[in-house]
């Protein structure tokens, strides 16, 4: 058994979703949402970083000495995965470890509308999940993609950088890829994965020009393509992948990505108030054909309120979302704000003057 693994032991018995480590500070834990110090002696940079290399491959460890930085994955037995990321800073080492469970979770665990399962069954196609760091995107992303493994009878192939949730092949055929272990890159894994007889891809991160214009020709080509970005909302997630292109591009790409689209699922994730744990806010935008015709006139401005007239499809804005919450007494009011896109509408649930005093 490995030094660190007794935090990892820590984590899972109080239920953290991350550890922190970083040389000339107590190690800390992220517990629903907040970061909480552990009763442990202040780390020193030697120390930490022989724990730390205790658990890490050698390639791994040659990455980081000449980068700086690594990322991957790490499983203790019986109890959990663990994406690991290594990065250097002023007094020394530094880690942040994230917690994966071994068991998959499904939609009812996460609280997800149902039309988000549906998603699984489609044909062809682009579904973007979105939101900041934390949000819970690649937990909706593995119920989506176990849901598809246990009712279809495909190819799955997910490229990740580290490996997060495995997939154990059910009804479908599942690979798994890792970027750095098993491929260059995620544009070298989408390339390839196009002649390795996909139905379903999953992209653990479009994070450049070439993964997202692959992304966009897979979906159009008879593939159903899961990827993630980390922005905030429907809307601002069809605009950042039409400007990551040059402006002489953007005109095509409009055409292509609202051909290819099918779906956005932008999520946030809450600390709850009436229970321990948390529970994530989504706002759902169907590429129906209304939404298509606003992406290819460089209209997504009125992408909200094609969310509220389809919500009989499933939609719904984060706000919207935000508000039930709310109402139901799941998440703090105060919380909400910071997220919601309406403030005047929010400002009558707020206890306290907001945090952000610049959106007051």
């Amino acid at each position: 058994m490995a030094q660190i693994d007794a935090f990892f032991k820590l984590m899972h018995e109080v239920g953290a979703s991350d550890l922190h480590l970083a040389a000339g500070n107590q190690p800390l834990i992220r517990l629903r949402g907040q970061i909480e110090k552990i009763k442990y002696k202040t780390l020193e940079h030697s120390e930490l970083k022989k724990m730390l290399y205790e658990i890490t491959p050698e390639e791994k460890i040659k990455v980081f000495e000449e980068t700086g930085d690594v990322d991957f994955g790490y499983e203790v037995s019986g109890l959990s995965r663990f994406r690991a990321n290594f990065f250097n800073q002023k007094w020394g080492v530094g880690a942040v470890f994230r917690s994966i469970p071994t068991i998959i979770p499904t939609a009812e665990d996460l609280g997800l509308p149902p039309v988000i399962l549906k998603l699984a069954s489609l044909p062809k196609g682009l579904v973007l999940v979105t939101g900041p760091t934390g949000s819970g995107k690649s937990s909706s992303l593995a119920a989506i993609i176990d849901q598809a493994n246990r009712t279809r009878q495909d190819h799955i192939i997910t490229i990740e950088d580290p490996i997060e949730f495995v997939h154990h092949s059910n009804q479908c055929l599942i690979n798994h890829r890792e970027v750095g272990t098993h491929t260059k890159s995620f544009s070298a894994a989408l390339r390839g994965a196009l002649r390795e007889d996909p139905d379903i891809i999953m992209v653990g991160e479009m994070r450049d020009l070439e993964t997202i214009s692959l992304a966009i020709e897979a979906s159009n080509t008879g593939h159903l393509v899961f990827g993630t970005l980390h922005t905030t909302s429907a809307a601002k997630t069809i605009d950042r992948v039409i400007e990551m292109f040059p402006a002489t591009m953007q005109g095509q790409i409009r055409a292509s990505l609202a051909d290819g689209l099918r779906a956005v699922v932008s999520q946030a994730l809450f600390r709850r108030i009436d229970v321990k744990g948390r529970c994530a806010a989504l706002e759902i935008m169907l590429a129906t054909p209304a939404v298509r015709n606003l992406i290819r006139e460089s209209k997504t401005y009125q992408i909200g309120t094609v969310l509220q007239t389809g919500r009989k499809f499933g939609m719904q804005s984060l706000d919207d979302a935000l508000l039930e919450h709310i109402l139901a007494g799941r998440i703090d009011p105060n919380d909400a704000y910071n997220y919601c896109q309406d403030k005047q509408k929010f400002s009558q649930y707020l206890t306290q003057s907001p945090d952000d005093f610049t959106e007051f």
